[in-house]
């Protein structure tokens, strides 16, 4: 089990930190291209909901990628002090957040290729249950940083 992550997984994990945030800041243009869609099935090009879908179309490809990578790589175990209620919590808000970022991009094109109502209601869904484990995610990160000082967030920024 490696000591860290890789400055592969380390630049992935940014990147698609980042993507995602961008895919807050054009989920209007990509709301009002899907209204103009369901109601009149059409929708003018917006250049801001092509960068929404196709910026959903890269958080795929790329968390498939460090999935790969942890796969054949492996991930740091958890602090040696953490209790194991905490680990059992990281492992599942982790996981989660990785089907998560399966899923959106998924029911996404779902919806804008296959015109898919329903996966368009569930992707607007999914999207407050992202939003609460990236958040989970990012108190955590702080918790561990300045409550229990145990240099976790190190591995995110230093590969090993």
């Amino acid at each position: 089990m490696p000591k860290g992550y890789s400055r592969a997984q380390i630049g992935l994990h940014w990147i698609v930190f980042l993507l995602v945030a961008v895919q807050f800041l054009f989920n209007g243009a990509i709301v009002e291209a899907w209204a103009d869609f369901v109601e009149t099935a059409e929708s003018a090009f917006d250049p801001f909901a092509a960068a929404h879908v196709f910026g959903g179309l890269l958080v795929l490809a790329l968390v498939l990628w460090r999935l790969v990578l942890r796969a054949r790589r492996g991930a740091p175990p958890p602090p040696a002090q953490e209790p194991r209620v905490l680990r059992m919590a990281a492992h599942a808000a982790h996981w989660s957040l990785y089907a998560l970022l399966i899923l959106m991009p998924v029911t996404g094109a779902l919806a804008w290729f296959g015109a898919l109502e329903q996966a368009a209601g569930l992707h607007s869904v999914l999207r407050f249950a992202l939003l609460a484990l990236i958040a989970l995610h990012i108190l955590a990160a702080l918790y561990h940083q300045f409550l229990l000082r145990d240099g976790l967030m190190a591995r995110m920024r230093h590969p090993q």
